[in-house]
């Protein structure tokens, strides 16, 4: 039995999405991406089905879509996958945070904030099973309040594998930022240093890398790395020192180009919004509210 992790890049919205195979034909799909086109609002399939070929390719049985946090930067893949494939979708249970808040920021009365959009809300903590491979969810909130990490043990005796979603990026970039409604840069400082503190060979998988030009975009550092390297969070940086520099530095971002239609889409587990009567769904957009 072994751990086997595969992941793909999305370069329209730099993400990583990632398939974990249990070694036994049963696997685990983190943070698939549906393509967008912002100018027509017509979606596509393309990055979801690299992740879909090389499922069929090794004939895996998808048993979940896990889901880090209600993405801003991406629609989800997880119903694209999950109707092709089966599995249960999964996100950490403070997304019900996420869809009361955003619920009054679009307007929508139709959708219930209880999670129930989802398959499973795992709480902090949480054990469950990839296949034979142990697994457990890890609440990392600050970016959003419904993040979470994925922390999976190599039966091999090798390092075990956190999936840490928009938490941590690559040395050179940093952290996650935490203006969202909801974020909170102390409780990101927190989270981090909470997955800071698992043994230094701990491999993380980011979600993102948005990396400078001496380097290719890569998904993969440590704990080690992290601690001893990270621009905004590495040892010896104080909480207020974080949260002063991660404030200052939110203050000159823009919002992501998909966030409007990205929040109102994965806040209904990865679903468009009802049809209105001609057969169509509508995304809204929220004029000076955000």
């Amino acid at each position: 039995m072994s751990l086997s992790i595969q992941s793909f890049f999305d370069t329209s919205t730099a993400t990583f999405s990632h398939v974990v195979d249990d070694g036994a034909g049963v696997c685990a799909v983190v943070d698939p991406v549906l393509g967008f086109d912002q100018n027509s609002g017509r979606t596509h399939s393309r990055p979801v089905e690299t992740v879909a070929a090389h499922i069929d390719a090794h004939g895996l049985r998808v048993q979940w879509l896990l889901e880090t946090h209600a993405h801003a930067d991406h629609l989800s893949g997880a119903p694209w996958l999950q109707r092709r494939f089966g599995g249960a979708l999964a996100i950490g249970a403070g997304i019900t945070e996420v869809q009361r808040e955003f619920r009054g920021v679009f307007n929508a009365d139709d959708m219930a904030v209880d999670g129930s959009q989802f398959n499973r809300l795992f709480a902090d903590g949480e054990f469950f099973s990839i296949g034979r491979l142990q697994a457990q969810a890890m609440h990392v909130p600050g970016h959003t309040p419904a993040d979470v990490a994925y922390r999976i043990a190599d039966p091999g005796g090798g390092p075990d594998a956190v999936f840490v979603g928009d938490t941590l990026f690559m040395p050179d970039v940093g952290t996650a930022r935490c203006d969202f409604p909801g974020g909170d840069a102390p409780t990101l400082f927190r989270s981090i240093r909470r997955l800071l503190t698992l043994p230094l060979k701990t491999v993380l998988y980011l979600c993102h890398d948005y990396p400078p030009a001496h380097r290719e975009a890569t998904c993969i550092t440590s704990v080690a790395q992290q601690r001893a390297d990270n621009i905004h969070v590495r040892d010896g940086v104080l909480e207020a020192v974080f949260v002063a520099r991660r404030q200052a530095r939110d203050a000159t971002l823009a919002l992501p180009t998909l966030m409007l239609p990205s929040v109102q889409v994965n806040m209904r587990g990865g679903r468009m919004p009802p049809s209105d009567a001609n057969g169509t769904a509508y995304l809204k957009i929220p004029v000076d509210r955000l």
